[in-house]
């Protein structure tokens, strides 16, 4: 209940600095509340907002669908053969560490500026928190518990579903939700720097025309997003840290 109290007062205090900045800095730049509840209106009585939010959606589910199971078997395979994951991470971290965006154009040069190029930008930037947090979760597995199941005779199948499993869940939501947050960041960029389309589209369009009221409503409408991906995945990873207890 505290927790609730504290976000509602927050955002009452974000809101009285919106109103402030509105007031300072002029309707055109910082558009009101109520203004941009009124342009959410308009773009929801237009359909616009919700064509836009389904475009988005469709690329990114398909991108961070994608990195999500190619990200959790790498990472466990990584960390299941040391001598593959010793081989394979100078090149994973070296890939961590250059921006995603370096590579749109030649994505774009390869792929083209259609729904294929999105969803792989979209895999791009998610991927590698996804398999990163995998190989650390399976590597932090303690290497005595494993030692003992296999005295007892438990083979490769039953380890990995007791042992491995439980122990690297933890890290694996944690990367899927990062994962999770940087694909939606990287399906703005990529409707920005591809066809101009879904939310990203309209960022552009709006931004482009100074419409600061109906620019607001997709922010905000990205933030909410973000935060519903972020809870669910939270609720999760708390069911699997409870899991891996009972485990």
């Amino acid at each position: 209940m505290a927790i609730w109290l504290g976000r509602a007062g927050f955002l009452a205090l974000l809101v009285t600095v919106w109103v402030f900045a509105a007031d300072q800095f002029g309707r055109n730049v910082v558009p009101t509340p109520q203004a941009t509840v009124a342009a959410a209106g308009r773009l929801i009585a237009e359909g616009r907002l919700q064509d836009a939010f389904l475009a988005s959606l469709g690329v990114y589910l398909a991108g961070y669908g994608l990195a999500t199971v190619c990200g959790i078997a790498t990472g466990v395979l990584m960390g299941g053969f040391r001598l593959l994951g010793k081989t394979l991470e100078v090149y994973v971290f070296a890939l961590a560490a250059t921006p995603r965006v370096a590579f749109i154009p030649l994505v774009i040069v390869v792929l083209g500026l259609g729904a294929d190029a999105k969803i792989f930008i979209i895999f791009l930037g998610a991927l590698l928190p996804i398999l990163i947090n995998t190989y650390a979760g399976v590597l932090s597995v303690d290497e005595e518990l494993v030692e003992m199941a296999r005295s007892v005779g438990a083979g490769r199948r039953r380890i990995f579903a007791s042992i491995v499993l439980p122990g690297a869940a933890p890290f694996v939501v944690t990367g899927v939700r990062l994962g999770a947050t940087i694909g939606l960041i990287n399906t703005v960029v990529a409707e920005l720097y591809t066809a101009v389309s879904g939310l990203g589209g309209l960022l552009a369009i709006y931004g482009n025309s100074f419409r600061m009221a109906e620019y607001f409503v997709v922010v905000i409408t990205l933030a909410i997003i973000g935060v519903v991906l972020t809870e669910a995945l939270r609720h999760l990873e708390r069911r699997l840290v409870r899991w891996r207890g009972s485990a």
